[in-house]
């Protein structure tokens, strides 16, 4: 098992830099609001960190580069993580990792984030146009023998990006949290998740989380009881509560007592909210949360949910991708659903928000051997409607190129779209 001591956060942009921006979204607010969570949430598991900025500090490379050496060293013990965001013509989330690293990190990040329902464009190296055996990113090439990892949360050009990016950064960085605890052999402790230590068996676990051993191999997709040091299981919810009651407004909701290592990102995922209608119903200014605090919870039953139409899963489906065609998000898939996990199959019946009417045209990114001929045939479209939805003069397409396609009434899939760079 690998164990790496350190881990810096490095939050981009700051001060009089803004970074990239757009549609509401400013780089160096969220890098810097993911950057704190995801060191919070490592201190909280006992691994030791550090941010190169905590607030809206201005800082340039070189002296980003000075704190880790001072703060760390640069020996390939240290991990640095720049959270970023991005500004191009692609979507989703991109990973970038040093030339001199393996892609092992990059991938895990990309798994957790994917099993999230999270579009990953790709996990990648990048070379400088000038020099190829250089990384591309200054604090890739001059972090010397750091293990330097970007991540990019989205496109602030892409408004389906920025309303992920806006309703479940919290949920993104906890899933970097879960990757770097996993990669560097620490435990990752969460109301949902248990890691597999020496000794343990599916019994011995499902007796410990008052759950049985069906229920733990179904939410995990297990086929045997098989287990390995360091495995990552999602532990079946229970769901225990008080008695509900009924706040103002007719609301309902039951009552939960903080318990250590409780945090309101956990607290909400337990009970299929969100942080902020927790602070909302509870009146709170900030996420500090008080061992044997007292919180309402919404409840499951509230009737406070829009009417909600049907959708059969079909292949290729994710909860990412249905959230995005009904411009919903996949909390909410969940929470009508009661899914425990992000896993579907194909055939299975889902309730989406009928409030939330389908998105009149699919947005579609061009990849290696698409014409438009061929892209008509898959979305039972003309190439004209393409071309005028589009403002097209000619049939030449270009790698990543954003397509609008007209959605077809008699068809009701939505392809994951990959994003390749060349």
């Amino acid at each position: 098992m690998i164990f790496i001591k350190y881990i810096v956060l490095d939050a981009w942009a700051g001060g009089n830099d803004n970074g990239v921006s757009g549609n509401g979204i400013v780089e160096k607010e969220y890098s810097l609001l993911i950057s704190n969570y995801i060191y919070n949430r490592l201190n909280e598991l006992g691994i030791k960190a550090f941010l190169t900025r905590s607030d809206d500090s201005d800082l340039s490379v070189e002296e980003r580069l000075e704190l880790i050496e001072r703060e760390y060293g640069t020996s390939s013990d240290v991990i640095v993580v720049s959270n970023q965001l991005s500004n191009g013509t692609n979507s989703g989330i991109d990973i970038i990792y040093a030339l001199r690293s393996s892609a092992t990190l990059a991938e895990k990040i990309s798994n957790f984030l994917e099993d999230d329902g999270f579009f990953v464009n790709d996990y990648y190296q990048l070379r400088s146009s000038e020099d190829s055996s250089k990384d591309a990113d200054k604090i890739i090439s001059d972090s010397n023998n750091n293990e330097t990892i970007i991540v990019r949360y989205g496109n602030v050009n892409n408004l389906n990006d920025v309303n992920v990016l806006k309703n479940n950064w919290q949920e993104m960085a906890e899933d970097i949290v879960k990757a770097l605890v996993i990669y560097t052999g620490g435990q990752y402790v969460d109301e949902d998740y248990y890691t597999v230590q020496l000794g343990d068996t599916l019994y011995s676990i499902a007796r410990k989380f008052n759950t049985t051993v069906d229920a733990i191999k179904a939410t995990n997709n297990l086929s045997s009881n098989t287990l390995t040091v360091g495995q990552l299981l999602k532990i079946p919810s229970t769901f225990e509560s008080d008695e509900g009651s009924s706040g103002a407004g007719g609301e309902d909701y039951f009552q939960y007592t903080v318990q250590k290592g409780d945090s309101l990102y956990s607290i909400a995922r337990k009970y299929e909210t969100t942080i902020d209608e927790i602070k909302r119903i509870n009146n709170l200014t900030s996420n500090l949360l008080d061992v044997g605090q007292v919180l309402k919870i919404p409840s499951r039953n509230s009737s406070n949910q829009n009417t909600a139409s049907t959708y059969i899963v079909v292949r290729g489906d994710s909860l990412y991708s249905i959230a995005r065609k009904y411009n919903t998000t996949v909390d909410e898939i969940k929470r009508l659903n009661n899914l425990t996990s992000n896993n579907l199959s194909i055939g299975q019946i889902l309730k989406v928000p009928s409030s939330n009417t389908e998105s009149e045209n699919i947005t579609y990114v061009v990849v290696s051997g698409d014409n438009l001929y061929s892209i008509a045939r898959k979305y039972n479209t003309t190439v004209d409607e393409i071309k005028r939805l589009n403002n097209l003069t000619g049939n030449n397409l270009s790698i990543g190129q954003v397509l609008k396609i007209p959605s077809s009434n008699d068809s009701s899939i939505l392809y994951k779209l990959r994003c390749y760079r060349w």
